[in-house]
């Protein structure tokens, strides 16, 4: 492959690798930083895909994932100003995939307008002044963002715990693996009524956990807490991972299709405008709440920093979209976030996902990019691969890797839009 990497050890807490292109083009003067919220990028798919285009690409990680939201975004800050202080790179883009978005969008919208815009009384946390002053990025890529790090965590509860801290004692009115609710072993189709009883009871247990969590934070800031810095939170069931996610996975009818008619790609280069539907399978077959593995174990404090968001009584998961999640009250989901993004907005969903359809929601909140792009790769992944579970022939959906990247590349080179 002709590209080369180079460790760059950013700062103490933000390790790094740096991919660029062996031959140098005016592409290598656009650097593309690729950061999640919590996992280890550093050799994640964009980093050789964009470089092997002719990209410069640092690709760093958070280091502690546990870490708050400023702190991480302050990490961000950390590898924006390296490759500002690069004599080779002119333009730097943010690229957020998923759960990364989620920190993209929050460094960009306080970059461009300043700390203020995230403060206020309506705000579920307070945000310092210590991440003032960050240097923007001149772009956002958003690859199959999620719906946000609070909202996610918001659909991985189970509502039939009864106890925070026992995933074996569970009121069986709210099992989503129950016949009579409208589960079999190739998925779901829930009924109207165990849908609303499961999502108001839901969204009942997550504001119990934000109310236990300020009222522990409160606490603690009048001297009154169990430790004086912060304390110990474990919720059951709550960690935002893929075979953590409930009801919408296993019902593919939740999700299913965009509000409106957008870009699809197809495999063999072709593009369609139209209402774009998933082709995603039913997952999560089975119940994870009763395994450890499925826990959140977090603090008080970065509870509310990282996964906090208010969910209000008309919270609801229909065909195309999300209600009831108030977007900005937190800083822990992108579509409250792009609201304060003015620059070049590329997002792309993937059809063969469980998380596409948030990249629509993003879209239509993006009210000042006056340079937004959305586009939809179809039978892709969420790691942008094939989904050959779901072709009906053998190759339906071609090279999505191949058909995303290169779709990248068009929008960051077309018409002189960073490169000149």
């Amino acid at each position: 492959m002709n590209i080369k990497n180079t460790y760059i050890p950013i700062s103490r807490n933000v390790p790094g690798v740096f991919y660029q292109p062996k031959t140098i083009s005016a592409k290598a003067q656009v650097a593309v930083l690729v950061m999640h919220s919590d996992e280890n990028y550093l050799n994640f798919p964009a980093c050789t895909e964009l470089s092997k285009r002719g990209y410069s690409v640092l690709c760093a990680n958070v280091a502690k994932s546990q870490s708050s939201m400023e702190q991480k975004m302050l990490n961000v800050k950390s590898a924006i100003e390296y490759l500002q202080n690069r004599s080779d790179i002119k333009k730097i883009l943010l690229l957020g995939h998923s759960g990364g978005a989620t920190l993209m969008t929050a460094y960009q919208t306080i970059a461009e307008n300043g700390v203020k815009s995230v403060q206020g009384t309506d705000k579920m946390i307070h945000i310092s002044d210590a991440v003032n002053n960050m240097p923007a990025a001149d772009g956002v890529i958003l690859l199959d963002a999620n719906w946000g790090n609070g909202p996610m965590t918001l659909f991985s509860l189970d509502p039939a715990v009864k106890t925070e801290g026992n995933g074996v004692n569970l009121d069986s009115r709210y099992d989503l693996y129950s016949s009579k609710n409208g589960f079999t072993t190739n998925g779901a189709h829930y009924s109207k009524e165990f849908k609303q009883q499961y999502l108001t009871a839901q969204r009942e247990r997550y504001n119990k956990l934000v109310t236990d969590a300020e009222n522990r934070v409160q606490a603690i800031e009048k001297g009154k807490g169990n430790y004086v810095d912060d304390e110990p939170f474990i919720v059951t069931a709550g960690a935002q991972m893929l075979f953590n996610n409930k009801l919408y996975p296993q019902d593919v009818s939740l999700l299913s299709h965009t509000k409106e008619k957008w870009t699809l790609l197809h495999a063999d280069g072709s593009e369609t405008t139209q209402v774009i539907h998933s082709v995603r399978l039913p997952l999560n077959l089975k119940s994870n709440t009763s395994s450890i593995n499925g826990v959140l174990v977090t603090t008080a404090k970065n509870f509310l920093s990282r996964v906090g968001i208010r969910v209000t009584p008309d919270y609801n998961i229909t065909e195309d979209g999300v209600t009831g999640i108030d977007w900005r009250s937190n800083i822990t989901s992108p579509i409250g976030n792009i609201e304060g993004v003015h620059r070049p907005l590329l997002l792309m969903g993937m059809t063969g996902s469980w998380e596409y359809l948030a990249s629509e929601a993003i879209y239509q909140h993006a009210n000042n990019s006056k340079d937004k792009t959305l586009a939809f790769v179809e039978g892709a992944t969420h790691m942008f691969t094939p989904n050959k579970q779901a072709e009906k022939t053998q190759g339906e959906f071609g090279d999505t890797m191949k058909t995303l990247f290169d779709y990248v590349d068009h929008w960051i080179s077309q018409d002189g839009r960073f490169i000149r």
